[in-house]
């Protein structure tokens, strides 16, 4: 990503109604779907600024991966322990078969190549652990966004699935997200791209819009993992190796 985009995110992330909104929904979807043990192991891979920090902690002892040195420092900060740079896809000193959940908060669509990254992360899964995967929706939405926060592509639900499965991952939960937003997110992605729009769209809404967006993206964590949602900004998937299923 761009320094500007992990500047803001830092200045953000605990206050923007897409951060907070985000981290309620992926919240109630681990605890609906995934069956973690008590003392769980969980590791977050591209942590960015650490926000999902004080979400994820609350299912078990956190470690985390991220490669930026500012943002990782910020992260070790929230952490309380250091944080590791381990680049996809070698995941260098990250122990093998150790980790009950792995969260890949939009992370894969920065890495080359998303099969051999899923391939490295899946042997760092114990008996019976998950990856949560979380990644933007739809190609034809490419916009300035995705060039400032550098990803390589975007998902459908049959290209994600696709990359899981040749990773040797069978997909137990798959859908789309931030939905009711969509249209008003989609509009403005294809709008922007027509005028020449340049640079991300993730500033800070005024008070009451960034209240009224909060609520009505938070609305979605009684759906999500529930209710097939037809389409979102973003897609999720819950994948675990084939023979754990």
């Amino acid at each position: 990503m761009e320094r500007a985009v992990f500047d803001r995110m830092a200045e953000q992330d605990e206050v923007h109604w897409w951060y907070v909104a985000r981290r309620r929904i992926l919240h109630d979807l681990i605890e609906r779907e995934v069956r973690l043990p008590q003392q769980a192991r969980i590791l977050e891979v591209g942590c960015g600024t650490g926000h999902n920090f004080d979400m994820l902690r609350g299912f078990g002892r956190l470690d985390a991966i991220e490669v930026d040195g500012e943002a990782r420092a910020l992260a070790t900060r929230r952490l309380g322990h250091a944080v590791a740079s381990a680049p996809l896809p070698e995941l260098e000193g990250i122990a093998d078969r150790a980790y009950h959940l792995v969260a890949l908060l939009d992370v894969l669509e920065h890495v080359d190549g998303d099969q051999a990254a899923l391939e490295s992360i899946a042997a760092k899964l114990a008996p019976g652990g998950r990856i949560l995967v979380t990644v933007p929706a739809y190609q034809w939405m490419w916009s300035a966004h995705d060039v400032a926060h550098h990803h390589k592509r975007r998902y459908s639900r049959a290209t994600l699935r696709a990359a899981a499965v040749a990773a040797g991952l069978g997909v137990e939960r798959i859908g789309y997200f931030n939905s009711l937003l969509f249209p008003v997110a989609a509009t403005a992605r294809v709008a922007g791209r027509l005028i020449g729009r340049e640079g991300s769209d993730d500033r800070l809404p005024p008070a009451p819009v960034n209240a009224l967006l909060r609520g009505i993206f938070g609305l979605e964590r009684h759906m999500v993992g529930r209710v097939p949602l037809p389409f979102g900004v973003s897609l999720f998937a819950l994948l675990a190796p084939r023979s754990t299923r």
